[in-house]
């Protein structure tokens, strides 16, 4: 029988076109991916990042999209951070609020006209709010920190001005720079911060919210007078009550500081292991 020739395949020289279609069809997927993640949706960036706070229950350290510059800059956010602390207050609101601490001030002065008269008790106003400068010797005794009872009623004064307020009062304590040292008050931090504090609990117990308050030692690190002189060292031992103004809380937006023209980023915090 005779065997059937074996007919020679034609050899495909254009086999060399489905790999170069199958490249080009790559490449051009490659460069249209691309192109779609250099263009963020904020939207869409927004709801990724919702996610991602339900899903690990921690905030983003920043919600700005990150774009790759060319030349070998980096990654850079596409515009400097701002934090904005609060909204601005208008001119009325402001007018009124010194017009109510000016109020406040002349109530204080007349409730302790008779120590005002004497030098004892200053009452000043400033954009900060109203201080109201009491003569330690008003209050304790010398290297002491109990009120007298006769100074309960200076104080219990001063608080029935204050008590119907909601300002925010810091008490601070100050002394001159005669060294203590008992067993009691190493030094003037201690006799300054526990009069500061005890002026406070009276104020507390006299109905003023102890959210409002705050007690501050300072020592005899921020003095007045001279203290070459008794009364300079005098004018220095002394307790100031200060109302705090909100004329201080006017809006402010705090940029990062800038380098060499470029926006210094903030630094990021390492992830938790």
């Amino acid at each position: 029988m005779a065997r059937k020739k074996h007919e020679e395949e034609h050899e495909n020289h254009e086999r060399w076109l489905v790999s170069y279609a199958d490249f080009i069809t790559l490449l051009f997927a490659f460069f249209v991916v691309m192109y779609a993640i250099s263009q963020v949706n904020e939207g869409k960036y927004k709801i990724l990042a919702d996610s991602l706070i339900n899903a690990f229950g921690k905030e983003p350290v920043s919600t700005a999209p990150v774009i790759v510059q060319p030349g070998g800059q980096g990654a850079q956010q596409s515009a400097p951070p701002k934090i904005t602390l609060q909204k601005p207050r208008s001119n009325e609101a402001l007018r009124r609020e010194k017009e109510r601490m000016t109020d406040m001030a002349r109530d204080i002065m007349q409730v302790l006209a008779p120590l005002v008269q004497e030098g004892k008790v200053r009452v000043t106003q400033t954009s900060v709010g109203v201080n109201v400068e009491i003569n330690a010797n008003v209050l304790f005794a010398p290297g002491d920190a109990k009120v007298s009872k006769e100074s309960e009623e200076t104080l219990i004064a001063i608080a029935r001005v204050l008590k119907n307020d909601d300002h925010a009062i810091q008490i601070e304590g100050h002394t001159d720079n005669t060294q203590i040292n008992t067993s009691v008050f190493p030094s003037n931090w201690e006799l300054s911060a526990v009069r500061a504090s005890t002026v406070a609990r009276l104020f507390n117990n006299q109905g003023i919210a102890d959210l409002r308050l705050t007690a501050v030692g300072h020592g005899s690190n921020q003095a007045v007078a001279s203290n070459d002189t008794p009364e300079g060292r005098l004018r220095n031992r002394r307790v100031d009550v200060m109302i705090l103004s909100r004329l201080a809380e006017q809006a402010t937006e705090v940029p990062f500081a800038e380098e060499g023209g470029k926006a210094v980023q903030p630094i990021q915090p390492k992830p938790a292991p």
